[in-house]
């Protein structure tokens, strides 16, 4: 077993939480209010997430009397141990290769993957002055704020802690908060086109079947109320 310490990493704890944040605000150009604080949710979580991941387990630290009594055998002070869901199910594989790991890292790749495929159509739509309605934006309202929400429970899949868990619901709140705003703004800016679009649209879970486009007509049908 290595002496190496599993925590008080802090240079780690800087590092990947630059890395995430930088890597996320490179999708934006952080021109408004807005932006800052759809990035400042984000980076709050995910500062949380590294400071327990590397730093200080509190997580841990909290609940080691109920995980020794209940998973007799596993050193929740291992690193490995603190991808929790895979210990508590004891998959019996190296965490890093478990079902809960993988599926963590298909929802962070795909969320940042809408998330630089939304900023890309929106600033475009934004220089031309008009709505945004092709790539996800034909699919949801707010796909960049879909995108936060599926990267975080991605995270929240490979290092769930009670800090992060608390946060999550919050942070959903405060993005809803943050379109319904956004909603406001291009209702003012759009008019008719913007009702139109949001009538055609979903918020932010999106149908099933075929796209519209921004008049509200589906392919090969008529207007779609």
């Amino acid at each position: 077993m290595s002496d190496a310490p599993a925590y008080g990493l802090w240079s780690l704890v800087i590092l990947n939480s630059v890395v995430f944040i930088v890597f996320a605000a490179s999708f934006t150009k952080l021109e408004t209010k807005r932006d800052w604080r759809s990035l400042g949710a984000f980076s709050a979580f995910i500062l949380a997430l590294f400071t327990e991941m590397y730093g200080f387990p509190l997580t841990i630290y909290l609940l080691s009397g109920w995980l020794g009594r209940h998973f007799p055998g596993v050193d929740f002070w291992s690193h490995d141990a603190g991808h929790l869901l895979e210990m508590m199910f004891g998959w019996g594989v190296n965490p890093h290769f478990g079902p809960f790991h993988l599926a963590s890292n298909a929802l962070i790749i795909a969320g940042f993957w809408v998330l630089a495929s939304s900023w890309h159509v929106l600033y475009a739509a934004q220089r031309d002055h008009r709505l945004a309605t092709t790539g996800p934006y034909a699919r949801v309202r707010h796909p960049q704020y879909d995108a936060f929400v599926v990267i975080m429970i991605g995270f929240l899949l490979q290092w769930p802690t009670l800090v992060t868990l608390a946060m999550f619901p919050v942070l959903v709140w405060v993005y809803v908060r943050l379109a319904k705003r956004e909603e406001e703004a291009s209702r003012t800016e759009f008019g008719a086109a913007w009702d139109i679009y949001a009538r055609t649209v979903p918020r932010f879970i999106p149908r099933l079947g075929r796209r519209a486009d921004a008049s509200g007509r589906r392919p090969g049908g008529a207007i779609h109320d």
